[in-house]
Formats: structure tokens, sequence, C-alpha cells
């Protein structure tokens, strides 16, 4: 996989260049400030969301690292069968439009599949958007055996998941590799031997928090 982490997602550079000529015609045309005001926070709004942070990945062997910045919205055992993890350990982050969206790899280890759904645009935040939204999931291999999944899921807003890696890729844990334009959710799933070490209501940041534990200290 390519690596790049610009300072401001290229993803979102039409989005910027276009909000920024209207609001540029808005002043040089010296139109109203009610007119010119919200323009210029819109604009403002849209820089700040395609901003990517640099991050200080944790070094910690056993650390599994925060895939997104966001809302800690459940952290329970599933019986997942969609991606073949049987009794697993989920977490879920609800990114609102204010949190970046740069999305981190949890563990390091290589790319064995890429599951698209195409599926509906729920709230982010409600359960069964898990199952029935629009999503996009990597199923990764870690150098001990382990599989682990990130799965990144649209809400209401957003329009377009873009995930890098492909099948065969090496993946180091804490790079980016996507974003979800526009309000989101990422969904890990994890081994039962997992120790997750955040709770639901738990703001967390992607790429410097530490979110659990293998227990056998293999990451």
């Amino acid at each position: 996989m390519r690596r790049h982490d610009p300072l401001i997602l290229r993803e979102g550079l039409p989005f910027i260049g276009i909000a920024g000529l209207i609001l540029l015609v808005l002043i040089v045309f010296h139109l109203p400030l009610w007119i010119t005001a919200p323009w210029f926070l819109l604009f403002a709004w849209v820089v700040a969301f395609f901003r990517n942070p640099r991050r200080t990945i944790p070094t910690v062997a056993d650390a599994i690292i925060c895939p997104a910045d966001g809302e800690v919205v459940s952290v329970m055992e599933v019986d997942d069968e969609r991606y073949g993890m049987g009794q697993c350990r989920r977490v879920c982050i609800f990114m609102s439009p204010f949190n970046v969206h740069s999305n981190r790899v949890p563990l390091s280890g290589t790319v064995i599949d890429k599951i698209y759904h195409k599926g509906k645009f729920l709230i982010a935040s409600a359960e069964k958007a898990s199952l029935d939204n629009e999503q996009c999931a990597l199923v990764i291999q870690t150098p001990g055996g382990r599989r682990v999944v990130v799965v990144q899921i649209t809400g209401m807003l957003a329009r377009r998941i873009v995930t890098y890696p492909q099948v065969g890729d090496e993946l180091e844990r804490g790079e980016r590799y996507g974003l979800i334009r526009f309000g989101s959710r990422v969904d890990l799933y994890l081994p039962l031997a997992a120790q997750i070490e955040v709770v639901k209501g738990d703001m967390v940041q992607g790429g410097t928090m530490v979110i659990g534990r293998l227990s056998d200290g293999e990451a």
C-alpha cells in the first residue's frame, strides 16, 4: 500500500477548492456580511473536516491502537458470521462531522480479505448500522496468526468510503488507511483474548490511544 500522510487529505481538496472559490467571489463582489460570514464558517468547517493531524503511535508491544476519533457507542461480545470471527469482542466508534476522519490500522499484519457491502445510510450510532449500512471491512492477520477486522461504516451524511489497502498489503499499526466523508462509524472486531480498555461513552483518539491489549502479548 502506498503511504501518504498529508496534513490536509487529498480527498478533500476538491471540496475545499469549491468552497474557497465561492467565498472569494462573495468577498470580491462585497456581498453582505450575513451572506459572507456563514459561507466563511462553512469553508472553515470543510478544511477542518479533512484535516489529518500528525499522531504519535504508542510503542507498547501488546497495544491495540484506536482506529478512529470519536465516541465509543458500544463494547460487547458478538457472534460474528459475516467476517468469520465467531465469538469475539466488538468496539464501535462513532465519528461526528467535527471529528478527525482519518482511520488508523489497529494492529500490524497482512490484509487477507477486503469486503464491501452496499447498504443503507442509517444513523451511524444505531446498533443496526453494523449490519444494514454501506460498509467496507478489512480482515487483517497479524504475524502471530491473530485475525482482526476493522469496518468503515457510512452514516446519514456519509456517501463515500475510502479504503486504500488491497488484499495482500502489509499494514503497520497506527498508519492511516482510509476515511469516510461527512460523518460515520468504525467497528473493530477482536479475538475474545483481547482485553478492552474502553467503555461506552468514552471519547477516543485514533492513532494515539491504546483501546485494548492482546492477553498473550502478541500485537
